[in-house]
């Protein structure tokens, strides 16, 4: 049977790192998703300052479902490439020892065809990647949104066992015109981390607009079930940038998935 295991996105409740804690404890969440390019930084990560940080999480009884780490560009660009890939190898590492194993972020554009420089350059650069994550321990979590799943699971499908794993997002999913449960039935087996985050899609305009969840076009019986055949067992981490009361709203997500 699926456990629904809860968490929130701090980053979401747009309050300082500290206080964002203690109101996801709060709010009665199991874990928390850290961004470690504006809540923290790698590079400035000292080991006093990652157990002073797991002290904190530990006490309030909260564990790191995820590290997420946006980057400006994908890794099928080569403009700063390297300091890119290398940033990356960075936040896999200090997720590990945060005790979190994915590192969340968009990995680009796949192209429609799995030849040519583009895709070689991907799959070389997130082979190297994947090398990496199986020494430190994190894996690096595909951010789905309105692109192809199928593109997804057949880059996943070209690289080296392990290399790769998914982010769920339906709610990016059905705002980008997706099916949210196929592309869970499709990606199941390599999801790491979920977003439960919630959207639908504005025809008239052409555009996803994000809704509270459990309001907008995601089946979440369905995509629960569709992930339960997999075996998933990972988090289902609320994600709402654009909630008007961040702290009510999220609150009311986590009431939504303890319904289930």
């Amino acid at each position: 049977m699926l456990r629904i295991r809860v968490g929130v996105q701090l980053a979401s409740l747009r309050r300082p790192l500290k206080q964002a804690l203690h109101t996801a404890a709060e709010l009665g969440a199991e874990a928390v998703e850290i961004d470690a390019r504006n809540e923290l930084r790698p590079q400035e990560m000292t080991r006093t300052a990652v157990r002073h940080l797991r002290k904190m999480t530990n006490d309030l009884g909260l564990r790191v479902s995820a590290v997420s780490f946006r980057t400006r560009r994908g890794y099928e660009t080569l403009e700063e490439l390297d300091r890119r890939v290398e940033a990356t190898r960075q936040a896999m590492s200090l997720a590990w020892e945060l005790g979190a194993t994915a590192v969340v972020n968009r990995i680009g554009d796949v192209p429609e065809k799995p030849e040519g420089p583009q895709w070689e350059l991907l799959v070389q650069v997130l082979a190297d990647l994947g090398r990496h994550g199986q020494r430190v321990g994190a894996t690096l979590a595909a951010d789905t949104g309105g692109e192809d799943p199928q593109r997804l699971a057949a880059l996943i499908a070209a690289l080296p066992v392990g290399s790769l794993g998914v982010n769920l997002n339906p709610g990016n999913l059905v705002a980008g015109g997706r099916s949210a449960t196929e592309a869970a039935a499709l990606l199941g087996p390599h999801t790491l981390h979920v977003h439960a985050k919630d959207g639908t899609r504005d025809v008239a305009q052409g555009r996803g607009v994000e809704t509270p969840l459990g309001r907008g076009s995601v089946d979440w019986p369905a995509v629960f079930g569709a992930l339960e055949e997999h075996d998933y067992r990972g988090y289902f981490t609320i994600e709402r940038p654009e909630a008007a009361d961040p702290v009510k709203e999220i609150g009311q997500a986590v009431q939504f998935l303890r319904s289930f």
